[in-house]
């Protein structure tokens, strides 16, 4: 296929993708009633209006409590699009308002609001709140993705051709940069061929290799001789992170998105709050205060008044309208100071597109965690920017995918993927890493990295206090502990395996002993593929005696919450037992590559051999495990 050929295959793949996301999103909330809703996790009623008050940026926020189901999972988290609903009338189409999650714990949940004003029906009762579809996501990467297809002049043809394997990419390998000594040989070779890139380069980062500490001395390196640089990435979350880590540098930096869905840490480098705070802030409130005033006077005056109030009413609103122009101009000015004043723009790629950009043209843009990003979103910063520096691991966690059928046809590939696989040289692999004993590095190593990691001399060895290995496997087969179906999400679990691995958790902890865990804060991940199991492993650690001694310490959670963390010890429970040897959505070893590497210390992981073992990657995995004494089976416990 020719570039626009394969840009219109991605194209097609991604109205698959939102057929199938609208799809589960209607069979979940759109056909089932309140009750079925609550149970999926997907609707919180009743809920009770605690209080609002204007936030940041002027912005309408409401405080929810939640009145029943405390112990109930669901699935709002911060930045999430909702529908803020009153069922007090019980009509067919409900009263409600679009909002975000700022902030949802326990029984509470802070929402924004996307109105100015508090709807007539919020004293009614009966108030809820609904997860909602994400339909702009969708429109801005259709957007994106027909502009590149149709585009027949300027620099997006070239990177079009290039970015899809059609024309090589160049460097100008004159460019000299001085390297910064707290980055390590491989790192600094990275920086050097990002910079030397005159089309797109990628910093190809291994876990634990500090691919954060390489883009952010990236970014600063460009930033002296571009003075400004957009920076982006698939989720808030990772972009917040990487706002945190170029403030600390100094860095002006400017976050544009949805307050609500930003972390409190970034939330002083929002335009709504740096808007605030703008000298001329107080000139543009006084505008719209007056504006407030006068629409209200305007407003006394009801139609069947005679003319002369009529008349009145229409000199009030044309007053109302030439300040709403005035206030419009300021703000436009506001908001344009405050984005050519800063040498970092950052936001999601999706919000790359947010009408405050709209015509902005950068140098270069950064997008970290590429190889977690789909390729349509990826087109829509690329748009605006001369070149491309991708950051990621395409060996860890792929993008999230509802379609199958989408997923198997290519969307599931990645630009970053593209480029490294059609590009000879554009990738830099980050070879030391900080995270992990040599030992527990070693299997992902040989088999995803060419054997080309090495442990640094801080962490090659260390241990957790009292033991003796960095890695234990606990082999089930034989014992017919077979996995099962959860009834409702279909999701599975395994209990006898379940078991085994807190037995081993709680053994681990009396080695090492209570009082040395506290003391040096030694922190544990139990981790799982499938939620089914995860809630059996928090049901069964909440009646451990051990683990409940120190459960500050402890995250229980899927292997996919896990990507870009760390623990000192991680332990995993495979699940898949069974006579098929069927192994699902593990046959995916990215995953497992992610399990595997997010311990410093130590690994325990307990699963079946003979279902692991009918996969190439798991017999391969076993065999290693035999060969350095990191095997035992089940029996023996």
């Amino acid at each position: 296929m020719n570039s626009i050929e394969e840009l219109r295959h991605t194209y097609e793949l991604l109205k698959k993708e939102k057929e199938e996301d609208l799809l589960q999103y209607q069979q979940k909330v759109l056909r089932q009633s309140i009750s079925e809703k609550k149970k999926s996790g997907i609707c919180w009623y009743p809920v009770k209006l605690d209080r609002s008050y204007i936030g940041t940026g002027e912005r309408l926020i409401v405080e929810l409590q939640r009145t029943n189901s405390f112990e109930q999972k669901h699935l709002f988290q911060a930045g999430r699009a909702v529908s803020f609903f009153s069922n007090a009338q019980q009509k067919p189409t409900r009263d409600h308002v679009n909002a975000v999650v700022n902030y949802v714990r326990d029984n509470q949940m802070v929402l924004t609001l996307n109105v100015d004003d508090l709807p007539e029906w919020i004293d009614d009762g009966s108030l809820g709140v609904d997860v909602m579809f994400d339909e702009n996501s969708y429109r801005e990467m259709d957007f994106a993705i027909k502009q590149v297809i149709k585009a027949t002049e300027g620099r997006i043809i070239e990177l079009r051709e290039i970015l899809l394997g059609k024309t090589q990419a160049s460097f100008n390998t004159t460019i000299q940069v001085e390297k910064p000594e707290h980055l390590n040989e491989s790192q600094q070779q990275a920086l050097i061929k990002m910079i030397q890139a005159q089309d797109v380069g990628v910093i190809h980062g291994p876990p634990g290799t500090g691919k954060t500490t390489t883009l952010v001395a990236c970014i600063e390196e460009v930033v002296k001789n571009e003075k400004q640089v957009i920076v982006c990435a698939p989720s808030n979350a990772a972009i917040d992170l990487l706002v945190e880590k170029l403030s600390d540098k100094g860095l002006s930096v400017l976050r544009i998105g949805h307050p609500a869905r930003v972390t409190e840490q970034s939330l002083s480098k929002t335009l709504d709050y740096r808007i605030a705070t703008h000298d001329y802030y107080r000139d543009l409130k006084l505008m719209r205060r007056r504006m407030e005033e006068l629409r209200t006077m305007a407003f006394k005056y009801k139609r069947k008044y005679g003319y002369e109030e009529r008349e009145q009413r229409k000199l009030l609103m044309d007053e109302v309208r030439a300040l709403k122009a005035d206030a419009d101009v300021l703000e436009f000015y506001i908001t344009n100071n405050l984005i050519e004043n800063s040498d970092v723009i950052a936001c999601t790629l999706v919000g790359a597109n947010h009408y405050v950009l709209k015509g902005k043209k950068f140098k270069t843009v950064f997008i970290d965690e590429a190889a977690q990003s789909l390729e349509p979103a990826c087109w829509i910063p690329i748009l605006k920017s001369e070149r491309v520096i991708f950051a990621g691991d395409h060996q860890q966690l792929p993008p999230t995918i509802k379609s199958f059928e989408a997923a198997k046809a290519g969307l599931s590939e990645t630009l970053m993927e593209k480029c490294q696989k059609r590009l000879p040289n554009v990738a830099s692999m980050l070879r030391t890493q900080y995270r992990m004993h040599e030992k527990i590095m070693a299997f992902s190593s040989a088999y995803f990295y060419h054997n080309e990691l090495e442990a640094d001399e801080k962490v090659k060895n260390h241990l957790l206090p009292n033991d003796t290995t960095p890695f234990l496997f606990v082999d089930t087969a034989g014992k017919g502990f077979d996995e099962k179906h959860h009834p409702e999400t279909l999701s599975r679990f395994n209990e006898e395996e379940a078991r085994l691995l807190i037995q081993l958790i709680e053994q681990t902890i009396r080695e090492v002993g209570e009082e040395k865990w506290r003391e040096e804060k030694l922190t544990m991940g139990i981790i799982t593929p499938y939620s089914a199991q995860v809630e059996l492993l928090a049901s069964l650690a909440e009646q451990s005696e051990e683990i409940v001694s120190i459960k500050e310490y402890v995250t229980i959670n899927t292997v996919d919450a896990f990507q870009g963390q760390e623990r000192d010890l991680i332990a995993i429970s495979f699940v898949r037992s069974n006579a098929e040897a069927e192994v699902g959505f593990l046959g995916d070893i990215r995953r497992t590559n992610v399990a595997l590497t997010r311990a410093r210390k130590k690994v325990i992981a307990v699963g079946d051999s003979a279902t692991l073992g009918a996969h190439p990657f798991y017999e391969k995995w076993i065999e290693f495990l035999q060969t350095h004494q990191f095997y035992k089976s089940a029996f023996e416990f």
